[in-house]
């Protein structure tokens, strides 16, 4: 028994890398691509489906769209190249964000995610494909960033928010601040799993240490950071707020 998936993106190019990528799966198997996702929503409609590999920005239909609609929701991966949608993302109870171009070790942990949110492992023994290392990923509530010359253990729930400056990154802790040598798409993507948010183009939060939000700013501990126009509809989404 193996996971049935499909999956949807206007890119040629897309479909055919996750393709191939579930082609080495042992345990997924890819029922059908599309490139309208009218036409992806109509076949979930009418057959079975255990998981989407769904882009976001799409004609017609965007991803966040399609997945409002439906109403069964099978577990759901988004794939983009916009890591601004991560945000929007949150709030829609998605198995796992993917940012382009995908590499297949990442594009693996999110198979296994879905994997380990299945049923089909009690009926099947299968071999997962650096099965070790996801299970230690599961396990694990930590990151690796660059700092100087040194790779930093930092643990997920020490971050209180990252303020971007070019490509270097203020980590900012409960007991410390880190430097690290990274970009604000690529810390957004080590934290996909886990509830931080976008609130600007110089800002992640920590959705765990908000304090309050006032005057479209959020307060951690005493510092005020701001929420950009770009970033304050998701946002205020992702927390279940309406602005009126």
């Amino acid at each position: 028994m193996k996971l049935k998936c499909i999956a949807v993106d206007d890119e040629p190019r897309a479909l055919e890398v996750i393709k191939e990528y579930i082609e080495k799966i042992p345990f997924l198997h890819l029922c059908d691509t599309f490139r309208n996702p009218l036409k992806a929503f109509e076949y979930v409609k009418q057959n079975k489906v255990d998981l989407i590999f769904l882009d976001i920005n799409m004609p017609n239909l965007s991803g966040i769209q399609f997945i409002k609609s439906l109403t069964n929701k099978p577990n759901i991966i988004l794939t983009t190249a916009y890591s601004e949608y991560a945000v929007e993302s949150y709030g829609l109870d998605v198995l796992d964000y993917l940012l382009k171009p995908i590499e297949f070790d990442r594009f693996v942990k999110a198979a296994n995610k879905a994997y380990d949110n299945s049923n089909i492992k009690e009926n099947v023994g299968v071999k997962l494909p650096q099965s070790d290392e996801s299970n230690q990923s599961k396990a694990k509530d930590f990151i690796f960033v660059k700092s100087g010359t040194q790779l930093l253990k930092i643990d997920i729930d020490q971050i209180k928010y990252i303020k971007g400056l070019g490509n270097y990154l203020s980590l900012y802790l409960e007991d410390k601040k880190v430097l690290a040598l990274a970009k604000m798409s690529e810390i957004l993507d080590m934290l996909s799993s886990y509830p931080f948010a976008r609130v600007h183009k110089s800002y992640i939060v920590n959705l765990t240490k908000i304090k309050t939000v006032e005057n479209h700013r959020i307060r951690i501990g005493e510092t005020l950071i701001p929420i950009s126009n770009s970033y304050r509809k998701s946002f205020y989404s992702l927390i279940n707020f309406k602005e009126r």
